[in-house]
Formats: structure tokens, C-alpha cells, sequence
């Protein structure tokens, strides 16, 4: 072989071997997913429970629910999901918790301008008796926002922490839309409607109505 070829076959080692020391050892990153205001899309979650200790008795949440031992296994798509409690530690089984009746999931974020005006709207409407339970799902943020954040409205309806910047299990699970917010009808058998009208609850009898409207279409 020519002195020359050897030295381009030398230089072609280099520079593959150079390419292949600088390239991401990580998954691809989808440049088209939506990402919250301030966030990266390689941005982690660190905060742990020591950290959230004074924001979680600022915000005084009511407590996240538990699994009903009397309930059915649980079906549908939250089945086997997971997320970690927002106002308390520890970790809450979402299919359980909602086994054998129906609940409303808000899924929420600090940032989102209607989540402010409509998170005290499905407080009031919660405290109504007669009315199913809602629990929240805080997205797309540090948990330290969310608690921040409740605590500054005085809204104390339990709330899940479903993972910062992209989606979480129960995100995934139920294929959430990249917007805020977002409501869900959980039925007593583990099926899950997402509610769109109206997109946004101003009132508390707008909810009262749509989950009439969705319980009376699923008998």
C-alpha cells in the first residue's frame, strides 16, 4: 500500500474514533415536544422530601387518597400507575386510589394562566356535597412551584406530582394533550373521559353538569 493511502486510512481512524467520543450517550431528544416556560428539555427533578418539608405545611393539603381495600382490582389505563404524593411523601397508586368510583383529575401547572383562574372554581365545586372527588395533578414544573403556587391561591384539593419538564406515568397512561388544563372523568370501572366541553370550568355548575352529562352516557 502507498504511503499515502496508509496516511488517509490513518486519518479516517481518527476521525471516526473522534466522532464517536463526542457524540450523546443519551436518547434523542424530540426538539418538538412541548417543554413548561423556564424548562429544558434535559432537566431533572432533584428536589426530595427534606427540601418540600416547609412548602408541603405552607400549602396544607387535604392528604392524597389512598387504595379503597373493598374496591375491585383496578382497570383502565391508570391501572399500575404510580406518582408521588404532592402535599406529603410517599408514593400513591392512582388506579387504586380511584377504584370502584368516580374522580375528577385536573392536571395543572403554576404557570398556567386558566389553571389560576379554574383550580379555585373545582374547589368550590369539591366542597359541594354530592360532588365527586377531584384530585389534582401537578406538571411540567419543579414540585417546589406547585406547592408555592397552592399555597399563594389557597386551593388544598389533594394533588399528585407527575414529573418536570416532560410526561409523567399519568401523563402517558391517559396520552395527555400538550396543553393546560386538562380534565378527566375517571369512571368506577377504571375508564377514563377526557372532558372538553368546556375546556375550562368557570363555574362550578359547569362541572357539576359535565359530570352528569358523562356518567348518564357511560350507564
Amino acid at each position: 500500500m502507498a504511503n499515502s493511502a496508509r496516511w488517509s486510512v490513518a486519518l479516517l481512524v481518527l476521525v471516526v474514533a473522534g466522532i464517536v467520543a463526542i457524540w450523546p450517550r443519551g436518547g434523542p431528544v424530540d426538539a418538538g415536544a412541548p417543554t413548561a416556560p423556564g424548562s429544558s428539555a434535559t432537566a431533572a427533578t432533584s428536589e426530595d422530601d427534606e427540601e418540600l418539608a416547609a412548602l408541603r405545611a405552607r400549602a396544607d393539603l387535604t392528604p392524597c387518597p389512598g387504595p379503597d381495600q373493598t374496591a375491585d382490582r383496578p382497570n383502565g389505563p391508570l391501572a399500575g400507575v404510580t406518582a408521588r404524593c404532592l402535599g406529603a411523601t410517599g408514593v400513591v397508586d392512582v388506579g387504586a386510589a380511584v377504584a370502584g368510583k368516580a374522580a375528577l383529575l385536573n392536571l395543572w401547572a403554576s404557570w398556567c394562566v386558566p389553571c389560576r383562574e379554574e383550580m379555585p372554581v373545582l374547589a368550590a365545586y369539591a366542597a359541594r356535597p354530592g360532588s365527586i372527588p377531584v384530585i389534582g395533578v401537578n406538571v411540567k414544573e419543579p414540585a417546589s412551584k406547585g406547592l408555592e403556587f397552592m399555597a399563594e391561591i389557597g386551593v388544598r384539593y389533594p394533588s399528585l406530582y407527575d414529573g418536570e419538564p416532560g410526561p409523567g406515568t399519568i401523563q402517558r397512561a391517559l396520552r395527555t394533550p400538550p396543553v393546560l388544563p386538562v380534565n378527566y372523568l375517571v369512571h368506577p370501572d377504571g375508564s377514563v373521559d377526557r372532558i372538553t366541553d368546556p375546556m375550562v370550568f368557570r363555574d362550578p355548575d359547569e362541572i357539576q353538569t359535565a359530570v352528569g352529562r358523562l356518567l348518564d352516557a357511560a350507564r
